[in-house]
């Protein structure tokens, strides 16, 4: 099967993973004995980045803060401050301030598997899979929990998201969210859980613990579609989750799920996660209904788009 990988100079620390045809993941290149981690992964997969892409605060449900950052790349102009002095006042002009224009780069998208849902593209238009109705597609958003002594940490690339802002204690606060990355196990059923395990672990419990609590589904075999149009075999795992309750916003309940397929010595993840007593969310059917969207794209279906400038002031 076709692999593919490519260094990324502009973004330290990350590397595109080989994936199968069809499929992209990523690990860091800087983090030795530490769960891999995805890198920015615009959904056009450009060869540069910003390069020093801003992180963007965020959490989640009030839980361990969630950090997010944009990988798209685009040319943002910033116009400089014009101040004119005028040498019959004694004072200097107000400063002025030019609207700041961001242009986004071309983005491969491609046709949702399921009729009314959204894709999510990405690797270049290789890989997608879909969300319902209401969830916000971020394909150039990488998102996670940071590791700390308590928790493994958990990143994602190509994500998206659902229920922004629903805690009015929690301005940043998001119900649900989903994304791709690679574990460092060619055994699908072992990575699917270690991804979902880690996922669990690192959102919905405090910085320095104690740790939430979950059940384990028997693992469940699936398949998967790539691009050329053969299938390959997948495992998916589901996880019930009790949060640690440190406040309003967190749920007492969750829901994550992985899928999983290997690609070399490494594993492909997928992983979907839920609140469970909020209204709108994702219960379990619909995370394994998302999960199982998780597919190649064939190049006829792929089509590249250049989303119009915005201008900010």
């Amino acid at each position: 099967m076709g692999l593919f990988g490519k260094k990324r100079g502009d973004s330290p620390g990350y590397e595109d993973n080989a994936a199968l045809d069809g499929f992209g993941g990523y690990q860091p290149s800087d983090s030795p004995g530490s769960p891999p981690a995805p890198e920015p992964a615009p959904a056009a997969e450009p060869t540069s980045e910003p390069q020093q892409p801003a992180k963007q605060p965020m959490s989640r449900s009030g839980r361990r803060a969630m950090y997010g950052f944009f990988a798209t790349l685009g040319v943002i102009a910033i116009a400089t401050l014009a101040n004119t002095s005028d040498n019959s006042s004694e004072s200097s002009a107000p400063t002025s301030r030019k609207p700041s224009v961001y242009t986004p780069s071309p983005q491969v998208v491609s046709p949702p598997s399921i009729e009314g849902w959204q894709s999510v593209t990405g690797g270049d238009g290789t890989y997608a899979y879909d969300v319902p109705p209401g969830w916000t597609p971020k394909p150039g958003t990488v998102h996670g929990w940071e590791k700390s002594a308590a928790v493994p940490g958990s990143t994602m690339t190509t994500s998206a998201f659902f229920g922004d802002g629903f805690c009015p204690q929690e301005r940043t606060s998001r119900l649900a969210g989903s994304g791709v990355r690679s574990e460092k196990t060619a055994d699908p059923a072992a990575a699917a859980l270690k991804a979902a395990s880690d996922l669990a672990l690192s959102a919905y419990s405090p910085d320095e613990g104690p740790l939430a609590t979950f059940t384990v589904s028997p693992a469940q075999k699936t398949e998967i579609p790539l691009a050329n149009g053969e299938k390959v075999s997948a495992s998916i795992v589901l996880l019930d989750v009790v949060p640690v309750r440190s406040n309003a916003c967190v749920s007492q309940r969750a829901v994550v799920g992985a899928l999983a397929v290997a690609s070399g010595d490494k594993s492909l993840t997928m992983l979907a996660y839920s609140d469970q007593d909020r209204p709108g969310t994702a219960d379990r059917e619909q995370i394994l209904k998302i999960l199982k969207t998780y597919r190649g794209v064939p190049a006829a279906d792929r089509k590249t788009i250049t989303p119009p400038p915005s201008t900010s002031r």
